[in-house]
């Protein structure tokens, strides 16, 4: 066997299939109906969406990736048609990296992350739309540098927006905004008005400054990432100080399970937390139990019983990352293949659909409306 086909076989056995080329996409809807399609019950809470405005945007400033990998191909039509050939009953999208940042002023950057969520309201989940019962969404917040008090005040507004006034299923941060983490003091504001509001948090990583590896960010870079805005958040005391916030990390919290015994040590460390003016930590800020995780791309049990380990099967929610994963879904049927070999027959529908329903309110209304 060469090391090529062995390679390809490995990967295959991981996403259960063969894996497509790199920059296949899903065919458009047409093509791509499979003979007896699955059942769509599963709830995905991890996807994106690219619409054609945003798309052009970033061109125009030299952006045409993201994480590494060229901006897929996206249209409402082809997501329908994803999730009919794989047996999803509704996607909650976000947008990911580099969100609005790249906008110079925090003017632009309100500006487009209005533009977004009013396209995702008025395309997507208005309730009167074809596609509202299949479709939650995470608002993009107006947030790239936070030293401007511009970006702060106007993320609040946004947030309350969002979710008060067009019925968002709750707002996406990233673990970091140019190197400044998650749980950075500078967010506070933010924070209590998220906290106001009992919002779900989506964190989703971006690509940090890091060693050219020759790599793309998102092979690991990005669970890093995300391990790191969660370790800061939870030494910073912001899990304690807005309780009502409820955290969904993404690709299953990345490094997070694992390292969540070592992570908790520096609290035995006393002179390193002071030189940091990091207080004593209760057990709300060490129980990383309380986070919510995605499967995105993490599906097989080396990932899924380190996130066990820490967390219960409630805070366990089904994901793809689709369109970015397109490689890996290319023969219609069950997404995630690998799942029962971490969860039970009672426990795999809570997290490929009940625990969704549950964090997801407003979505549980829009699926069960007639």
């Amino acid at each position: 066997m060469t090391p090529s086909l062995s390679r390809r076989r490995v990967l295959g056995a991981a996403v259960g299939g063969p894996v497509a080329a790199l920059g296949a996409t899903l065919p458009e809807p047409a093509d791509a109906v499979p003979l007896v399609p699955p059942a769509r019950t599963r709830i995905d809470v991890h996807c994106h969406h690219i619409p054609d405005f945003y798309r052009a945007s970033l061109a125009e400033h030299g952006i045409t990736e993201a994480g590494g990998k060229k901006l897929p191909a996206w249209s409402p039509q082809r997501a329908v048609t994803f999730m009919n050939s794989f047996g999803i009953a509704a996607q909650v999208v976000s947008i990911s990296e580099p969100g609005v940042g790249y906008l110079p002023t925090a003017a632009e950057r309100n500006a487009m992350a209005r533009q977004i969520n009013d396209y995702t309201y008025e395309t997507l989940i208005k309730g009167s739309g074809t596609l509202a019962k299949r479709f939650g969404a995470f608002a993009v917040l107006p947030l790239g540098d936070l030293d401007d008090p511009d970006d702060i005040a106007n993320a609040r507004t946004e947030a309350t927006r969002a979710i008060k006034v067009l019925g968002f299923d709750g707002v996406g941060l990233f673990s970091q905004y140019d190197g400044v983490y998650l749980g950075d003091p500078r967010l506070k504001p933010l924070m209590a008005t998220l906290n106001q509001l009992g919002a779900m948090v989506f964190v989703h990583p971006v690509t940090p400054v890091m060693p050219d590896l020759g790599l793309p960010a998102f092979l690991f870079e990005f669970p890093f990432d995300t391990t790191r805005a969660a370790v800061n958040l939870s030494y910073r005391g912001t899990f304690t100080a807005y309780p009502f916030v409820r955290w969904l990390l993404a690709h299953a919290g990345g490094t997070l399970p694992f390292l969540a015994y070592r992570t908790s040590l520096l609290q035995y460390v006393t002179p390193v937390m002071q030189n940091l003016g990091v207080g004593l930590l209760d057990e709300q800020n060490l129980d990383y139990g309380r986070l919510f995780y995605d499967t995105a791309l993490s599906p097989a049990p080396s990932a899924m019983m380190a996130v066990k380990e820490v967390a219960p099967v409630s805070h366990i929610m089904f994901a793809t990352d689709w369109p970015f994963s397109a490689e890996i879904f290319t023969i219609p049927g069950d997404p995630a293949p690998q799942l029962p070999r971490s969860f039970d027959s009672t426990e795999l529908p809570k997290v490929l659909r009940t625990n969704a329903l549950a964090q997801f309110p407003k979505l549980r209304v829009r699926l069960s409306a007639p």
